[in-house]
């Protein structure tokens, strides 16, 4: 049979033996990367279609002494090159349907754990699981050890959370809490089913002198406090012959309401630099005689009433505003706040921020922002993005690789799939 007869056949044989093994090598290729996010190995995809192709070559009559002999060896080996060549194509493009089709759960979403009914209470309809701390606050290495009593407040908490949340979920809430109640410098929780969590934490870090801005010096004077103020305010200290203005810093009042508990980000034990551990505090009033119960988190604001105001002013006003006995103190505007309206329109949307960093050999390392389409195939839009510097807006061209950072927005789903995808 002459050679152009032979591999004519042999791309009929491939095209018939071969609709089987692509068919497997495009359905793998598809789970694969939709449930995994991992691509086949091509030499996985050879060997497999060989296979197949061998078992359903054996009904086509591949095993047929006429087609092994040596005269039709060219037909032969062009049907196995057809059935590989087929199988290939068909796993690339199941590979490539797999990262397109939006994912409604992923493997980080069938690992959740998730609390035993046994600790969910219904309170107003709704269920509520209370986390109890479980054995001593393990110290964290690298950091020092973490006040006696600082342990006892985090072991004697009333955490209380929404049932309904996952735990992994419901770690990072009591993480987040513990380290914005308490200032810590670093916090590592455990829960497991039966809502007892395993917490290790490190001690505040923070000092005033790292919240002072350079060029600026902090002054702690005695005056009537308005209700609300908070770190951070922007304030006019009005004493005779003089009128300054600064940021707060620190304040306390002297209200009846004592938010000591809430105020941790302001009191890493009385190390502000003004002579005075109270006068360091943003809380609510004077220091408790005994222990109280834990106070729910807020936001650390006065209560009003005589009190003291630390606050951040240049050099020359310091010196003047030091020999003050006392003043008063009248709260600035801030006047509206862009960026606060383009985070809450965001959240009304349902859109989230999320900072991703790039590891070393994984999906996006090597790439291009363009190359991956990562706002088509994740459903995130990357809003800045940090290789030497920051970029803000980057274009497609935009190269990522290992350590570089991501700020990405989108919808809660779609962050966690690109940032399980980033890892």
């Amino acid at each position: 049979m002459a050679l152009p007869v032979e591999i004519l056949f042999g791309i009929y044989l491939g095209a018939i033996t071969g609709i089987v093994p692509a068919l497997v090598a495009g359905v793998l290729g598809f789970i694969f990367k939709y449930v995994t996010d991992v691509t086949i190995p091509g030499l996985g995809v050879v060997v497999l279609s060989l296979a197949i192709a061998g078992i359903n070559g054996g009904l086509l009559a591949l095993n047929d002494e006429t087609i092994r002999s040596s005269e039709h060896a060219p037909a032969l080996l062009t049907a196995i090159v057809v059935v590989l060549m087929l199988s290939l194509y068909a796993h690339a493009q199941g590979d490539k349907l797999g990262a397109s089709v939006p994912k409604r759960i992923s493997l980080q979403q069938l690992r959740d754990r998730t609390l035993s009914s046994d600790v969910i209470e219904l309170v107003g309809g709704r269920g509520r699981v209370t986390v109890e701390i479980a054995g001593e606050v393990s110290d964290m290495e690298g950091y020092p050890p973490l006040p006696a009593e600082t342990r006892h407040e985090i072991v004697e908490g009333d955490w209380a959370f929404p049932a309904d949340l996952p735990l992994v979920e419901l770690e990072d809430r009591l993480a987040e809490r513990l380290q914005t109640e308490f200032d810590l410098a670093d916090v590592a929780v455990r829960i497991d089913e039966q809502a007892r969590a395993t917490v290790a934490a490190a001690p505040p870090t923070g000092a005033l002198s790292k919240r002072v801005p350079a060029g600026k010096r902090a002054v702690s004077v005695p005056a009537f406090v308005p209700t609300g103020i908070a770190r951070g305010d922007l304030v006019r200290v009005v004493a005779p012959d003089l009128t300054v203005e600064g940021t707060v810093l620190a304040a306390r009042s002297s209200g009846a309401v004592d938010m000591a508990k809430s105020t941790r980000a302001t009191t890493p034990h009385g190390d502000e630099g003004d002579g005075e551990r109270d006068d360091a505090r943003t809380d609510g009033g004077a220091p408790p005689a005994a222990t109280p119960a834990p106070v729910p988190a807020a936001a650390p604001t006065t209560t009003g009433g005589e009190g003291r105001v630390t606050i951040a002013v240049d050099r020359s006003a310091a010196t003047k505003l030091v020999d003050a006995d006392r003043g008063r103190v009248l709260v600035l505007s801030r006047g509206t706040r862009r960026e606060y309206e383009l985070t809450s329109l965001l959240r009304r949307a349902g859109k989230r921020f999320r900072k991703v960093s790039v590891v070393a050999g994984g999906p996006l390392d090597g790439h291009t922002i363009g190359e991956l389409e990562i706002r088509e195939t994740y459903g995130v839009a990357v809003l800045a993005a940090r290789h030497d510097s920051w970029t803000v807006a980057p274009s497609g061209s935009q190269s990522l690789s290992a350590d570089d950072d991501l700020f990405v927005v989108g919808s809660r789903d779609a962050l966690d799939r690109f940032a399980e995808v980033a890892r």
